[in-house]
């Protein structure tokens, strides 16, 4: 059983850049594991740290329960692949599959057929005469990755192998890596920054931001759950609609969420009421995905469209409409303070509208309309999808329902404002 295990794992360079921030995860035996993140994140780091070809500052790394911080890269039992493939141009495919073997003292027909064996699953069985120059990218990697697998490595590493790759060859080896590291059972641990590799390869995923790990789970939990705002607003394409909201709950309608000039109402029976009750009188940060908003004429949003984008089998429209955008990166930059909800009535104004006014939740007519119509407001663009044009174009208002049950409510920190179920 080869598992890996990581406790509380730091990496600090001698120029004092902490780069892995207190990592604990524990990959079980067999588990295609991606971590995923932006360049510089500390994901390669991490797994150079697993190879032993960085050392670790602090914390424990366990290789099928073998205390491995001391070990050479040699006695660790993992093979790696690179980015570049790096093959021996000197020798032919045999050649660079067969190396491994060669420095064991492996020289029996078994080892000979088991080369056979895998070039032929990893379908390049025919250029085993060839030399590396002749090769296309694809079968460069195909063959960094039999030399890699060929001596039967309890872990197998991968540091985004695809990155130099066009599109079609990314997703035509995509498939092969996964069906062939399930095949072969071996606990794979791959590095890459492209959501779309992590998502359908993975068995889990790990997101990783500034060296800090921001969530792990199954490609789905945390697509349609995730734990943070940067998680949610990372995995996401289209981008991620994250607009400010203010928080006020009223015994009538509910939870009021305003968002500039207009607002949500989440009924007392939904879940995350209780959650919000306790933010009453502040702001969290609501995310909803394009394809969780559609045209309706009893929609609750409206926008002017001011763009649209044709994908193929569908549309997507950018509509101007007012709302406070925010930004996953600084999400809390130039936030508004809260109202205090004792405030003197004034103008004999209800309670209620005399705050939703106060925080832009009710916005003055001719604002709104300055708004509608001020084509530089990109920010607060609202991206949704569109099957078909439908009659929309470019100028239209429309109204947009939202499926609330699958608006992410996240809270000051970035981090979720209800559970998150993993």
């Amino acid at each position: 059983m080869t598992e890996v295990v990581l406790d509380a794992v730091n990496k600090v360079y001698p120029d004092g850049f902490h780069a892995v921030r207190d990592v604990s995860l524990r990959i079980p035996d067999g588990e295609l594991f991606v971590l995923l993140g932006p360049s510089g994140c500390g994901k390669s780091t991490l797994l150079r740290m697993v190879a032993g070809l960085e050392e670790i500052t602090s914390g424990d790394l366990w290789l099928g329960g073998k205390y491995a911080n001391n070990l050479a890269p040699r006695e660790r039992d993992l093979a790696m692949v690179f980015q570049s493939g790096a093959l021996y141009p000197h020798r032919d495919v045999r050649g660079n599959i067969a190396f491994p073997l060669e420095i064991a003292g492996d020289d029996s027909p078994a080892a000979q057929e088991r080369i056979v064996e895998l070039s032929r699953a990893l379908g390049i069985e025919e250029t085993l005469h060839r030399s590396p120059s002749t090769l296309s990218g694809g079968q460069r990697q195909r063959v960094a990755m039999g030399r890699a697998l060929i001596r039967e490595p309890g872990i197998f590493l991968m540091d985004e192998p695809l990155s130099n790759l066009d599109a079609g060859l990314r997703t035509e080896l995509r498939m092969e890596i996964g069906s062939l590291v399930r095949s072969l059972g071996v606990t794979t641990l791959y590095v890459t920054h492209d959501q779309t590799e992590a998502l359908t390869l993975a068995d889990r995923v790990g997101i990783m931001r500034q060296g800090v790990l921001q969530d792990v789970g199954t490609p789905q939990q945390v697509y349609d759950d995730p734990a943070t705002m940067f998680v949610g607003a990372f995995l996401s394409t289209p981008p991620l609609n994250l607009v400010r909201a203010y928080v006020w709950a009223d015994q009538e309608p509910g939870i009021v969420l305003g968002l500039g000039n207009q607002r949500l109402v989440l009924p007392w029976t939904d879940p995350r009421s209780p959650a919000l009750v306790s933010r009453h009188g502040s702001y969290v940060t609501i995310g909803f995905r394009a394809d969780a908003l559609r045209p309706a004429a009893d929609g609750v949003l409206s926008g002017r469209v001011r763009a649209l984008e044709f994908h193929g089998s569908e549309w997507l429209a950018y509509a101007e409409a007012g709302l406070p955008h925010v930004d996953a990166e600084a999400p809390y930059e130039n936030a508004p303070p809260p109202v205090h909800e004792q405030e003197p009535d004034r103008n004999g104004e209800g309670m209620l509208r005399r705050i939703l006014r106060t925080t832009g939740i009710i916005a003055e007519e001719a604002a709104a309309e300055r708004v509608a119509h001020d084509g530089t407001h990109r920010r607060s663009d609202v991206v949704f999808r569109l099957q078909s044009r439908s009659g929309v174009t470019v100028g239209d208002v429309v109204r947009l329902a939202v499926d609330t049950d699958r608006i992410l409510l996240f809270g000051e920190d970035g981090r979720r404002v209800d559970p998150v179920r993993r």
